[in-house]
């Protein structure tokens, strides 16, 4: 059994994952009403609230620490001050335990993320049916990265395509900003974009080649701002659902293209979608369609896997390689997909 324990922004997580059962155990601590005030996380207050969430939450799990056999944490990528406080707290695990500890690649388990529910479905079956899945394309959008990557048979994890500036999450909350909506503001922005008008407002694409795979968001908010800067307040209240559309629609066109371009261009038997935007209902209806037009499976995270969550840590740590022996763990802030 691998308890797990994730700490790379704002959420304090741990859980207990069993091979031959599946996730047993899951408790998530957030703090997003704390860095509302500030628009965004504040690295030094979010690594405080670790600091006393963790503890907490590992008492709950007290009682199981003697049926673990490997204790997991996320050593990157993410915000230093927080990664610091997971890996403290598994090391000290690891130290008074005797146990095996293994570092894990925070992207990696975005990777595999989509995989968990097809391992609860059969869990002794799950090697051989992934085996069928791969290669399989990727796909992770989350307020720090955006990604395709390609997961090989050997496991090995490729870029396929990345953005070249902001993260398409960065995108709905930096726009959510601009357009007076609160921290975190990418839901709010689906929400209003559900009543608005797609055509009423139409947002540049950041490198609209489908030659090229790479994807840009920096500049579809500079285009917002400068339409703002036209509107009165008035017409910003009036027009708010279908400046939302438009602009979610700009972002979400992005990721669809390049999307389906990287599929033409590879040879892919799966096709996975993660990271916190994943759970925008018409990002997830729309590379849905893009994966079945080509025949493929999509496998989707569920939403609770969707965001910073230690389910996917202790799913990765397993089935990366299979169960680990153990890796030391540091915290490594820019460690990157390809990195184990």
């Amino acid at each position: 059994m691998i308890l797990a324990i994730e700490s790379s922004c704002d959420e304090s997580a741990l859980a207990l994952f069993e091979p031959a059962a599946g996730l047993r155990r899951e408790v998530i601590s957030s703090q997003a009403e704390a860095h509302v005030r500030f628009g965004g996380v504040v690295p030094e207050l979010a690594s405080r609230m670790h600091l006393s969430a963790l503890p907490l939450l590992l008492a709950d799990y007290r009682s199981e620490l003697a049926a673990v056999s490997t204790i997991a944490v996320t050593r990157g990528p993410g915000l230093l001050p927080c990664l610091s406080m997971g890996v403290s707290l598994a090391r000290a695990l690891a130290l008074a335990t005797g146990k095996p500890l293994v570092g894990v690649n925070h992207l990696r388990g975005h990777v595999h993320s989509p995989f968990i529910g097809l391992h609860a479905q059969n869990p002794a079956a799950f090697l051989a049916a992934r085996a069928d899945l791969l290669p399989h394309l990727g796909i992770i959008i989350s307020g720090g990265n955006t990604l395709l990557v390609r997961l090989d048979t050997d496991l090995k994890v490729t870029v396929v395509a990345r953005t070249v500036d902001d993260a398409a999450g960065e995108a709905f909350d930096k726009g959510a900003k601009l357009l007076g909506l609160p921290y975190p503001g990418g839901a709010l922005i689906e929400q209003h974009a559900a009543r608005g008008d797609v055509r009423k407002y139409v947002f540049p694409r950041g490198i609209p080649e489908k030659a090229d795979l790479r994807m840009s968001f920096s500049g579809l908010k500079t285009a917002l701002r400068y339409q703002l800067e036209k509107m009165s307040d008035a017409e910003l209240a009036a027009d708010l659902p279908d400046l939302c559309a438009g602009y979610q629609h700009a972002i979400i066109e992005q990721l669809v293209a390049k999307a389906g371009a990287a599929l033409d261009r590879g040879a892919y038997r799966s096709v996975g979608l993660s990271g916190g935007v994943a759970n925008n209902r018409t990002l997830r209806q729309r590379l849905t369609n893009v994966a079945l037009q080509r025949g493929l499976p999509m496998l989707i995270a569920e939403p609770k896997h969707c965001g910073d969550n230690a389910g996917m840590i202790a799913f990765a740590a397993w089935a990366d390689r299979g169960l680990p022996t153990g890796t030391a763990a540091a915290p490594a802030p820019s460690l990157t997909v390809e990195e184990t």
